[in-house]
């Protein structure tokens, strides 16, 4: 998994979010994130992982939000996936908003190159290129409060038939690496409706921790 986040103005987060939910900021930033990473015993509750189903890769354009219950969350803006049955699942079943795409994830040495191309709905061929070197675990006294509020996520919201609803997760704290971005080119940000970030991201890296996700409720 790896962590890239950038610093936002509110107003342009909130634009981007359905009533009932505001964009929840640190240190008076909104923040967006794009995470690629590769899914392992992808399966549902009682039920074994298949070999080629249940591993592809995935890559997610995501901000933090807050309800009128001061809930706080993730709000999803977009979600590309390397296996189709898995963006007809993501949508029909949760209500998000998956693209299917053609996505690689190659690890070597320490490097992890990811590699992604939509397919469908579109637009036709946004791409997500990341390249990144995983360095070493960050000491405890480096996991300060933005890195906790921008990892420590456990509720996902999304619209089902215009209805906002909510589905807890459940996952141990991210082992969280030091990491050092050696190439990006991605246009899923414009794709999505935002401005272009400005500056160079906030890099995390992590070899990853088992997750649940819940059932929505409203």
């Amino acid at each position: 998994m790896t962590f890239l986040h950038w610093r936002y103005h509110p107003d342009q987060v909130q634009a981007r979010l359905p009533a009932g939910l505001a964009a929840e900021t640190f240190d008076g930033s909104a923040w967006v994130g794009l995470t690629p990473f590769l899914m392992r015993d992808v399966r549902l509750p009682g039920l074994p992982a298949l070999p080629w189903l249940s591993a592809f890769p995935e890559t997610n354009l995501r901000t933090y939000v807050r309800d009128e219950r001061g809930r706080t969350g993730i709000w999803f803006l977009s979600l590309d996936a390397g296996r189709l049955a898995a963006a007809l699942g993501g949508r029909g079943g949760y209500g998000l908003p998956y693209a299917w795409s053609d996505m690689s994830v190659e690890t070597r040495d320490g490097r992890t190159r990811y590699r992604c191309r939509r397919r469908l709905p579109g637009p036709y061929g946004t791409r997500c290129d990341v390249d990144v070197t995983l360095g070493v675990p960050l000491r405890e006294r480096e996991r300060d409060d933005l890195a906790h509020f921008l990892t420590a996520r456990f509720r996902l919201f999304s619209l089902v038939a215009g209805r906002l609803v909510t589905a807890e997760v459940e996952h141990p704290p991210w082992p969280l690496h030091h990491a050092r971005l050696d190439g990006l080119d991605q246009d899923l940000v414009r794709a999505a409706g935002l401005p272009a970030a400005e500056g160079p991201p906030l890099v995390h890296g992590s070899p990853g921790v088992p997750v649940r996700v819940g059932l929505w409720g409203r």
